[in-house]
């Protein structure tokens, strides 16, 4: 006889609840459900030009509307700058009016990295008469400027439109800047050269009404180099170059990939996509996150979720069903990268004969003077052509061989170095709480002083190490795929007083052994700690390190007391 008891008549079972709608429209959840789809539904992100250019730029920053201030400005590279002074403690508590400056960060679009000798004269000039001489390399191959004035926008797009750049869509819920490989279409290790999609994509695509409300934003990265070098790993779409056994070359297909808080590498959907196909293929993409992204909180707004949540097969099979009207080729997975051959810093052979030369400004710190001098040396050395890295570093396009080392010369008298030590070579920092309202902590000088300081106490390292320090979770600077990641937290001083520090991850790092590394249980450095700790951990490598083993290796095998 069974024990399991009867149901009860009389009792009602009740409706399983209905999950929360997640405001993907393409299930008809259109109301917005949360204040940025709320400003988005109101109007258009890129409607804000012509207030600017009208109206705010007439009657100055207290003229202008929070939505438009801290929102829309962005679909035109403006984010509101920080107000000098208050520390990285008041970063979460304090209203938004009041961690304001009157003063815009202005991210000027580069895609692919290209920009010519007078383009980059055109931002230097710009750089020197409205932004305090301040000019940033991105790890997202743009230029960023400082202490822009609304009075003076208008003034300053109209010069860089008159050289071909713009700051269309370079911020905000949009597609932002295409990363490309700084070599492409000369480097003499090329697979396929991936600058017709850049273009066409551009052409085709940024500006368009109709992508310019997006979930979240849209990270994407095209470059046929086997170097692998635009860190398609962490982009919500990549194409990277690959030899198809039948087809020739073309471009394995990645999505969801995506750093911030929840981070996560992006998934293969082990297709081959021929280059005339890869603007229709992203213009899929970008229309299936539109339209089944989730909107209701903006933490879960990324590709990545969805990837997640779907799979490879179901997301490339909706993808071909309902945006593509074709089935994509299967394909190989392109070979495991060099592990330090991705930032394109020394001297290497182009396909014609000449050469291209890379150099590593600290951290990505450079001013409009050095930019112009930069410039100057392209003109001097080779044919004009600059190439931004994704690695906060540049390149000299077509020098010949036997003005290379001349070159060199001339680049270190900047403190351009085209042979830095690996501490220098491998150093990222995002903007820091020296403007961004975001940060926590100091980036950009600390990391400086850190990487001297690692040089004199360490003269004769000679191992590949990536040290990326970061103000805030964020991860502008990638800090979870890091040898040494430094994440911005307030951290405890010797006097038990709260000061701006950092959070460590140690062990990440992207190519054949991609991760995210790990993180000592409770570890919190203040900012002044950080070289002593540095130090100590890279002098315990060197004392345990097996043959041929990397940082990275040993930080994930070693033990937890050896690591604080």
């Amino acid at each position: 006889m069974s024990n399991t008891p009867a149901a009860d008549p009389g009792k009602v079972k009740k409706p399983a609840r209905k999950p929360k709608p997640q405001g993907q429209w393409a299930l008809g959840e259109t109301e917005p459900l949360n204040d940025n789809e709320r400003f988005k539904a109101e109007d258009n992100g890129l409607n804000v030009r012509e207030r600017i250019e009208q109206i705010y730029s007439v009657k100055g920053f207290s003229s202008i509307p929070a939505d438009d201030l801290r929102g829309r400005m962005r679909w035109w590279g403006l984010y509101t700058q920080r107000e000098a002074g208050i520390p990285g403690g008041k970063t979460g508590s304090l209203p938004p009016e009041e961690l304001d400056a009157e003063f815009f960060m202005m991210r000027v679009r580069s895609d692919g990295g290209a920009l010519t000798s007078e383009q980059a004269k055109t931002v230097a000039a710009i750089s020197q008469e409205f932004a305090r001489d301040t000019a940033d390399i991105s790890d997202r191959q743009n230029i960023q400027l400082h202490w822009i004035r609304i009075e003076d926008v208008p003034e300053i797009w109209r010069r860089l439109e008159s050289v071909g750049l713009n700051t269309t869509e370079a911020c905000g819920d949009t597609p932002r800047v295409i990363l490309g490989s700084p070599v492409a279409g000369v480097a003499a290790d090329e697979i396929i050269d991936g600058t017709p999609a850049i273009t066409e994509i551009q052409r085709r695509f940024i500006g368009d009404p109709e992508l310019a409300n997006l979930p979240r934003k849209f990270k994407s990265a095209i470059s046929g180099s086997p170097r692998q070098d635009v860190a398609h790993e962490i982009n919500d779409i990549s194409f990277i170059g690959v030899e198809h056994p039948e087809r020739g070359p073309g471009f394995d297909l990645w999505v969801g990939g995506g750093l911030s808080t929840v981070p996560k590498l992006g998934t293969r959907l082990g297709a081959w996509v021929p280059l005339d196909e890869v603007p229709d293929v992203w213009l899929g993409v970008i229309q299936l996150f539109r339209d089944h992204g989730y909107r209701r909180l903006r933490t879960k707004a990324r590709l990545k979720f969805l990837v997640a949540d779907w799979g490879a097969e179901r997301f490339r099979q909706i993808l071909q069903d309902d945006y593509l009207g074709y089935t994509l080729i299967d394909g190989p997975a392109p070979p495991a990268p060099e592990p330090e051959a991705r930032d394109h810093v020394g001297v290497h052979p182009q396909r014609d004969g000449n050469f291209y030369v890379g150099a590593a400004p600290t951290v990505g710190r450079i001013s409009g003077t050095k930019l112009t001098t930069i410039a100057e040396l392209a003109e001097e050395y080779g044919s004009g052509r600059i190439r931004l890295t994704a690695h906060q570093k540049f390149v000299i396009l077509d020098v010949p061989g036997d003005r290379t080392e001349s070159l060199v010369d001339a680049l270190a008298e900047s403190q351009l170095l085209v042979r830095p030590s690996y501490f220098r070579r491998s150093a990222m920092a995002c903007t820091g709480i020296e403007y961004c309202k975001l940060a926590i902590s100091e980036t950009k000088s600390r990391t400086a002083e850190l990487v001297t300081t690692l040089e004199q106490r360490k003269p004769d390292w000679e191992l590949p190490l990536a040290i990326h320090v970061n103000g805030c979770p964020n991860s502008c600077a990638r800090f979870q795929v890091a040898d040494i990641g430094l994440k911005g937290v307030l951290a405890t001083d010797e006097n038990g007083s709260q000061s701006e520090g950092f959070q460590v991850h140690l062990g990440g790092s992207l190519g054949e052994e991609s991760g995210f590394g790990r993180s000592p249980r409770g570890l919190r450095l203040a900012g002044d700690d950080v070289a002593d700790y540095v130090d100590r951990v890279l002098t315990r490598f060197e004392a345990q390190r097996v043959e041929n083993e990397s940082f990275a290796q040993w930080s994930i095998r070693a033990d937890e007391a050896d690591l604080r």
